[in-house]
C-alpha cells in the first residue's frame, strides 16, 4: 500500500494520520486523530475528559478529535491494544494499523481534486479559492492537496486548512508565492488573534515565549489566512524523494541532550520529520551521560510541526531533544525533537 505523510487511514475505530514514509510489511504506522464514539460509547468523553462540544458527525456516526498524545495512547491501550506497536527499528512505542483493519486510505491530492470539481461547504469553497490563487501564481494543481479534518469531511467552524504541497522545491516555491500574495493583498498574514490561537495550540509548556514563537513562525512564510480561515502550507515528499525503506536504518534511544549547532543543509526542514543537517556541534548538556562526542551528531529531526522550518543554512541553533544512535550503512548520532506531539521541553531555536 503506497502512502505518504498527510494521508489518513480509515478504520472501524476511527481515523489515523499517516506520519512516516516507511512502514513494516504488515502494518501502516499512523497516529490516532479521531475516535469513533459509537464503537466505544459516550462514557469515553468523561473517562478521558474529551470536549463534547468538539464532536463531529459523518454518515450518522459521531467522532471526536484526540489531540493529546497521552490520551491517544491510553485509549488505544484500553480499547484497541492491537493498534499499539513497539517498533524495534525506532526503539519506540507507536500507533500502527494492521493492514487487514484498513478500510480506506484517504489521499489529500484526490480530496482536493474533488473539492475543485464541486464545493458543497464553506470550508470547501475556501480550500478551492486557496488552490486557485496558488495556481494563478504559478503552482501546478497536481502538486497540491488538502489534509486534516477537510480530507475526512469532519470540519467544524473552528477548523483550519491543512494545505499540502508535494515536493520540497514546490513547497519552497509556494512559500515564495505566499509572500507575493501578502504584498498584493490577495491573501493575508496571520493577525494577532490568529497568532494567539496558534501559540495556545502549539506551545504547552512555555518553552518558547509568545514573542519567540511569533518571530520564528512569521519568517517561515507557511501560514496565512483565506477569507477569515487560517491555513498551513505543509510539505510532503514527492514519490521520487522517498529513497529509503523501512528497516534500512535502526535507532537507539540514548537519553536527552542539549546542543548548539550550525545548519549546513536545510533541504528538508519543512518535511515530517523536519531534517536539519548540522555541523560545528557543541554539547551543552549531556543529561544522561551518553557515550557521545559532538562530531558524531550529524542531524536534528523534528516530529512536531512547531519546530519545522525554524532555521536555515548558516544559522546557529540551540536544540534540546532525545539523542539517538542511527545505524545502517553508516553509524552516527541525531537529536530528535517532538518525542510527543506536544514536545514538552524540547525545541529548536536560534542561538
Amino acid at each position: 500500500m503506497d502512502t505518504r505523510i498527510r494521508d489518513f487511514i480509515k478504520t472501524d475505530e476511527g481515523y489515523f494520520a499517516v506520519n512516516t514514509y516507511y512502514h513494516p510489511e504488515n502494518a501502516l504506522i499512523s497516529f490516532l486523530r479521531y475516535i469513533n464514539i459509537e464503537k466505544i460509547g459516550n462514557h469515553i468523553l468523561k473517562d478521558y475528559d474529551l470536549d463534547e462540544s468538539d464532536i463531529r458527525i459523518l454518515d450518522s456516526q459521531r467522532f471526536i478529535k484526540v489531540a493529546d498524545s497521552a490520551k491517544a495512547y491510553a485509549i488505544l491501550k484500553e480499547y484497541y491494544p492491537e493498534y499499539l506497536f513497539y517498533d524495534t527499528i525506532n526503539d519506540v512505542l507507536l500507533h500502527a494499523i494492521p493492514k487487514t483493519n484498513i478500510k480506506e486510505i484517504l489521499s489529500p491530492q484526490k480530496r482536493l481534486q474533488d473539492v475543485l470539481n464541486e464545493q458543497n461547504t464553506e470550508a470547501e469553497i475556501k480550500c478551492a479559492k486557496l488552490a486557485d490563487i496558488l495556481h494563478d501564481y504559478g503552482l501546478d494543481y497536481k502538486n497540491m492537496g488538502v489534509s486534516g479534518s477537510t480530507v475526512l469531511k469532519l470540519n467544524n467552524e473552528n477548523s483550519d486548512i491543512d494545505f499540502v504541497i508535494y515536493g520540497m522545491k514546490n513547497h519552497k516555491n509556494a512559500r515564495e508565492i505566499l509572500s507575493e500574495t501578502f504584498e498584493d493583498g490577495v491573501l493575508s498574514p496571520l493577525s494577532e488573534d490568529f497568532w494567539k490561537k496558534a501559540y495556545a495550540k502549539r506551545i504547552k509548556d512555555g518553552t518558547l515565549t509568545y514573542d519567540e514563537f511569533v518571530w520564528h513562525e512569521t519568517r517561515k512564510l507557511n501560514r496565512g489566512v483565506v477569507d477569515g480561515v487560517m491555513f498551513d502550507l505543509l510539505a510532503t515528499r514527492d514519490w521520487n524523494e522517498i529513497t529509503e525503506k523501512y528497516g534500512e536504518k535502526k535507532y537507539k534511544n540514548l537519553g536527552f541532550i542539549q546542543i548548539k549547532a550550525k545548519v549546513k543543509d536545510d533541504s528538508f526542514v519543512f518535511d515530517n520529520p523536519a531534517v536539519y543537517k548540522v555541523e560545528n556541534v557543541e554539547i551543552l548538556n549531556n543529561e544522561n551521560n551518553a557515550d557521545v562526542s559532538a562530531s558524531e551528531i550529524e542531524e536534528i529531526v523534528s516530529f512536531t510541526h512547531t519546530y519545522a522550518g525554524s532555521a536555515y543554512n548558516g544559522e546557529e541553533i540551540i536544540v534540546r531533544g532525545k539523542l539517538e544512535e542511527v545505524s545502517g550503512k553508516e553509524t552516527y548520532k541525531r537529536v530528535v525533537v517532538g518525542t510527543t506531539r506536544e514536545a514538552f521541553n524540547e525545541y529548536v531555536k536560534l542561538s
